[in-house]
């Protein structure tokens, strides 16, 4: 599964955060305030606005140039709603076990966005979020990537021409400009190869994600006031 797990920053931008409080259960507006906000509901299955929070406190998403915070938020808002719709399906394909060793590369990646144990515990508590917790959500994230390479990989496919081609129309010209060495194609042909998948199999998941879409009961909040947003509240202790 190397190359679903080379994928992993292109193809899995965020991370549907759970905090470790309970179920959540809707309440009127009307109530005091509420412990949280409704954002987004994906086949009955509520997206939170601690969620979202999570997501930008954990750093695995950052603003894009000249994007205020209501376009960041709901550019994030839109990547969890298409996660929901791929663990959806991945829930439904099912899976024996995840490799352990692959989530916790993948727990180091998160670790090391901090500079000390220190400060990486007091993020996770902050966030209501634990080590633990953690992992299991980058199990899932995992074990989308595997999904995507089974399921999704075998419809792309790279052949000699396509190598070719972005050998002599993106390779030699940009080292060219950077006057760097041009290599012989032979030396570059794999290399070339998995930057060609990695495209097309992007390709693909966007093809799979916009038809689960399609076919998913997506009901989206964000455009709402906040005081509009439907209230949640948590029960503790299950």
């Amino acid at each position: 599964h190397a190359a679903a797990m080379g994928l992993l920053r292109k193809i899995t931008l965020f991370l549907v955060v759970f905090a470790n409080v309970g179920s959540p259960m809707l309440h009127s507006a009307s109530e005091k305030e509420p412990v949280d906000r409704l954002l987004a509901v994906v086949d009955d299955d509520p997206i939170l606005e601690s969620q979202l929070d999570q997501v930008i406190g954990i750093g695995l998403v950052e603003p894009l140039e000249g994007e205020d915070d209501t376009r960041f938020r709901r550019r994030i808002l839109d990547g969890l709603i298409e996660e929901k719709l791929r663990f959806h399906e991945v829930d439904r394909f099912g899976f024996a076990e995840v490799p352990v060793d692959q989530v916790e590369e993948q727990f180091q990646v998160v670790r090391g966005r901090f500079p000390d144990e220190e400060s990486f515990q007091a993020r996770l508590e902050e966030l209501s979020l634990n080590e633990q917790g953690l992992r299991q959500l980058l199990a899932r994230q995992v074990m989308v990537l595997i999904y995507v390479e089974e399921r999704l990989g075998a419809r792309v496919f790279v052949g000699l021409e396509e190598i070719q081609e972005y050998y002599d129309n993106e390779l030699v010209p940009r080292l060219e400009a950077n006057n760097e060495p041009i290599p012989p194609v032979r030396e570059v042909r794999e290399p070339i190869r998995q930057v060609l998948k990695e495209e097309l199999l992007n390709e693909e998941i966007e093809r799979w994600t916009d038809e689960l879409r399609r076919n998913a009961d997506v009901v989206d909040y964000f455009d709402r006031e906040r005081r509009e947003l439907p209230a949640v509240v948590h029960e503790v202790g299950r």
